[in-house]
């Protein structure tokens, strides 16, 4: 795929939009504020906006985190607008600006995107993240601090720091080139990837409790109804990193987590190992994601969830 030019595309444009998927993971708000400090930076009479619903305030250490705009209320056009992290489909609020932009520039490592959906599209299914593929078409003489600390953000939440398959030699190079820039790195995994308040343990523990495996103990499901999220006062970002546990059980291939968000509605996440590409199965129902993390969302009861993601994890674990 033949490298774009970021500041050539944005020459002539006045007005820039910047905006990535709902329900915004580290990749998608790394990608996006590190894209807004470099396209601020070398051309700074050019106005930039970043669209995105509220972030999780794990990130607000993050320059300027308070310029996104969560409210989709501004009015006008764009010259330019950059979807990051995912296809038009998944942009929520930030969708009517894909719509009547000049140029559309779509960056996404997701395989189930793999045509992309811009005018001008650079998609690479085997980078760890977004952020990864964005440090490709920066040059990195222009980086700095803040630019370097926000791909950084990017890349280590959606390759679990380094732990899961995505991680390629490439990835850790680029990290290797992003430490120098001296922001605390310990500390920002630490704080925006491992700790938990007290509420997100609370409910992890009870989800972990109440989780259920099958297909002789290589499956494990979990899910929490709206009944639970109000009884412990938490927020569908409360969730986070409950699949993951669960995959991390001894003997498990692939973990299903699902939570409530409408009557017979339920948000479904899915981990696994080299058994079960779970990207086949979400995108079977009209999601998406990688080989090894994806999700779509799904209607029935609990029971008709699990018994429809089933049939088709039961047929790849057959293969094996």
């Amino acid at each position: 795929m033949s490298k774009v030019n970021l500041l050539a595309e944005c020459s002539k444009a006045s007005r820039i939009a910047i905006s990535a998927h709902i329900r915004p993971d580290g990749d998608a708000v790394g990608s996006c504020m590190a894209l807004y400090y470099y396209l601020r930076k070398m051309l700074p009479d050019t106005e930039v906006k970043v669209f995105l619903e509220k972030p999780s305030d794990v990130f607000s250490d993050m320059k300027d985190f308070e310029d996104i705009d969560s409210s989709f209320a501004e009015e006008g056009t764009f010259d330019v607008f950059f979807v990051l992290d995912t296809n038009k489909e998944r942009l929520g609020g930030a969708a009517k600006y894909f719509e009547t932009a000049g140029k559309t520039i779509n960056i996404d490592h997701h395989i189930s995107n793999s045509a992309g959906c811009g005018d001008i599209n650079v998609v690479e299914p085997h980078a760890s993240s977004t952020a990864e593929v964005l440090f490709g078409l920066m040059e990195e003489k222009l980086l700095d601090k803040d630019i370097a600390k926000a791909l950084y953000i990017g890349i280590i939440h959606d390759c679990g720091v380094f732990q899961y398959s995505n991680t390629s030699p490439k990835t850790l190079e680029i990290a290797a080139k992003l430490i120098p820039f001296d922001f605390n790195f310990p500390r920002l995994i630490e704080e925006t990837f491992y700790q938990k308040t007290y509420l997100q343990n609370q409910i992890m523990g009870r989800a972990l409790m109440e989780s259920i495996r099958f297909m002789d103990g290589r499956c494990i499901v979990s899910c929490v109804d709206r009944k639970m999220m109000e009884f412990y006062g938490v927020v569908p970002g409360d969730l986070d990193g409950i699949v993951n546990q669960l995959r991390n059980i001894k003997g498990v291939d692939c973990a299903v987590f699902m939570y409530e968000i409408g009557l017979m509605e339920y948000k479904v996440s899915m981990r696994s190992n080299e058994h079960v590409d779970v990207a086949k199965v979400a995108s079977y129902f009209g999601g998406g994601g990688h080989v090894r993390a994806a999700g779509c969302t799904m209607k029935g009861t609990f029971h008709d969830v699990i018994n429809n993601l089933s049939l088709h994890i039961e047929k790849q674990l057959e293969r094996r």
